[in-house]
């Protein structure tokens, strides 16, 4: 991150809002305002204005925009701007810049930055079953960023992505991915604290109320992430175990649904078939046209490059990187986009401050033109021993970057070298051609249950995943004409 970073000192809820305030002014020079919480109307410590809020969340988003990227298609995307923005115009900050975005991501994620700017994943819609479901969704984030919790969360991701900096010699290259095999693997996710998540939680409530949704969806959406958190191969990465329990988070939502007024959802709107409509045909888990993994090796069928990773190595396809990293976390190797020829943009890493370059030849990598160095590089914590390559394949240039701890340098170098050499043209027909799955709708012609629809309409993914985004069990009875997902295509199981 480029913003300044800045320290969110929380206040305990025991003495009185201003006196609590002007104590802690006196303790932290650093503070330089009191405000008043727009959803709980407390008086609390302020290190960052509305104007910094929003310059933070903006500068974040931006970067995750421009990484990843927005779901082509527009009436998905109209979807989730429109519940959005109709939410945010009734909650306690109207007047932030809101924006609302649906990436083309596989994760089954949703997340907020400071300022007003939400986002939705493909695999979190794809998983949800009404409008109603994922206004509840949209609301708790919205929740995050008007409660400020946001504020918080962005601010001590700062603070920690200043120590990945500092290890990874201050490179833009080696920075940006300084962690993220051992974090997330994917999008930079804010976490926040149980407590906070339960406000949320709260908060998206009513908001889904104010817009009419039905809320008695609301326990479905906790018991679909809950289902997916003990499934395998599933990435919740901001819905997982710092969060609050999904089963405690259902029974709240129940909790607050019996706390309503008698009749008060009589005309409330759910819009399961409007909404299932417009998954019809979306990419379900990885995209393989945007690279994949077999194993060890990486292809990219767009690219037409094969690589082979180290055997026992963590591996990761990002939006702007491939990413592998050794099992004791004592070395790192990515494949990055490079800037301009092979020779420009190997001497552009090698002119950054803190490099010192022990070799540097002209060599060829299975028939590609490439230019090799092997560098040391100074940091806080040491000297990072380096290896980096530079070629050019079908009109694209990328970096190929090992770094290592020193002391097992002698171990890793070889290796990554091999890595960096197994990168070649991908000319296999059956490799390139491999497509996404999709979800496919089917409405029932009869009655039946979850484990007959599975047998009578299979998927490629496995029955019990299929159960998960209907929302049934194997033995829930469906009825006729009730409009059901299945996935088809994609990769060979």
């Amino acid at each position: 991150m480029t913003n300044t970073p800045y320290r969110f000192l929380a206040l305990r809820a025991r003495a009185p809002g201003a006196l609590r305030c002007a104590a802690s002014v006196a303790l932290a020079a650093t503070v330089t305002a009191c405000a008043t919480n727009p959803v709980s109307g407390r008086r609390e410590l302020s290190l960052i204005s509305q104007a910094q809020e929003i310059e933070m969340g903006r500068a974040a988003s931006a970067g995750d925009v421009q990484r990843v990227g927005e779901l082509a298609g527009g009436e998905a995307q109209a979807l989730v701007k429109r519940i959005g923005a109709e939410m945010a115009a009734k909650s306690e900050r109207p007047g932030l810049p809101w924006e609302f975005y649906l990436l083309d991501d596989a994760a089954v994620n949703a997340f907020a930055y400071p300022g007003g700017f939400i986002f939705v994943t493909r695999g979190l819609m794809a998983h949800m079953n009404s409008e109603a479901e994922l206004a509840e969704v949209i609301g708790h984030e919205i929740g995050h960023v008007t409660a400020k919790h946001t504020v918080a969360a962005m601010s001590k991701q700062q603070i920690t992505q200043i120590g990945l900096v500092g290890a990874s010699i201050l490179s833009p290259q080696l920075a940006k991915f300084g962690d993220v095999l051992g974090a997330s693997a994917g999008l930079l996710f804010l976490k926040f604290g149980r407590d906070d998540e339960l406000q949320a939680d709260a908060l998206g409530f009513k908001y889904s109320l104010n817009l009419n949704y039905d809320v008695r969806e609301s326990p479905k959406v906790f018991t679909t992430l809950g289902r997916l958190s003990g499934s395998a191969g599933a990435r919740i990465p901001e819905w997982q175990s710092t969060h609050p329990d999904p089963g405690n988070r259902v029974q709240r939502a129940q909790q607050r649904l019996a706390a309503l007024p008698p009749n008060s959802l009589t005309s409330v709107k759910v819009n399961r078939d409007s909404y299932l409509r417009l998954l019809d045909g979306m990419a379900f888990g990885e995209n393989p046209r945007q690279g994949y993994f077999r194993a060890t090796r990486f292809l990219h069928p767009d690219l037409r490059f094969d690589m082979t990773f180290p055997t026992g190595w963590k591996t990761v396809n990002m939006p702007d990187a491939v990413v592998g990293q050794s099992a004791d976390g004592g070395a790192q190797l990515q494949l990055v986009p490079g800037k301009g020829t092979p020779t420009e943009s190997l001497s552009q890493f090698l002119g950054q401050q803190g490099i010192t370059v022990r070799q540097r030849a002209n060599t060829t990598i299975n028939g590609i033109p490439a230019v090799i160095a092997a560098f040391d590089a100074a940091t806080e914590q040491g000297t990072l021993s380096g290896l980096v390559a530079s070629l050019q394949h079908r009109g694209v240039t990328y970096m190929l970057l090992g770094i290592s701890a020193a002391q097992v340098a002698a171990r890793y170098g070889p290796l990554m070298e091999s890595t960096m050499r197994s990168f070649r043209d991908l000319n296999d027909p059956a490799l390139i051609n491999v497509q996404a799955a999709r979800v496919q709708l089917v409405a029932l012609s009869e009655p039946m249950t979850g484990l007959v629809f599975t047998q009578r309409f299979p998927s490629s993914i496995p029955a019990e995943q299929v159960y998960i985004i209907n929302g049934i069990e194997a033995t829930t009875s469906v009825a006729r004409g009730t409009i059901m997902k299945r996935v088809v295509g994609g990769l060979p199981q």
